[in-house]
């Protein structure tokens, strides 16, 4: 099994760190990063780990989440043996806008 980014999920991944990195520090930044590795590799061993998102019951494909440091939301699907992460916003965003832009 393997995972790939999406663009988006790639920006949203990096707009949360760079918002920690300006309110929080690099140490804290560098710490949700870590933490996002860390959900990777966990859904890497346990593709089925995360909740079926009622954002996305709608879509053909199932979609999951899982949360990461609280308060950041990491969405992904899998497809044969790809993991595509979809998404990664803070929850404390409208989640219904975001959802919409996840492809």
């Amino acid at each position: 099994m393997r995972y790939e980014w999406t663009d988006y999920a790639k920006e949203g991944r990096d707009q949360i760190a760079d918002y920690i990195y300006d309110r929080f520090g690099e140490k804290r930044s560098m710490k949700f990063l870590d933490d996002v590795d860390e959900a990777v590799d966990m859904i890497l061993h346990h593709p089925s780990i995360g909740t079926v998102d009622p954002l996305f019951a709608d879509r053909s494909v199932t979609y999951r989440s899982v949360i990461v440091d609280g308060l950041s939301k990491m969405i992904y699907r899998v497809e044969n043996d790809v993991i595509y992460i979809a998404a990664m916003w803070d929850c404390r965003r409208e989640p219904q806008v975001q959802a919409e832009q996840v492809n």
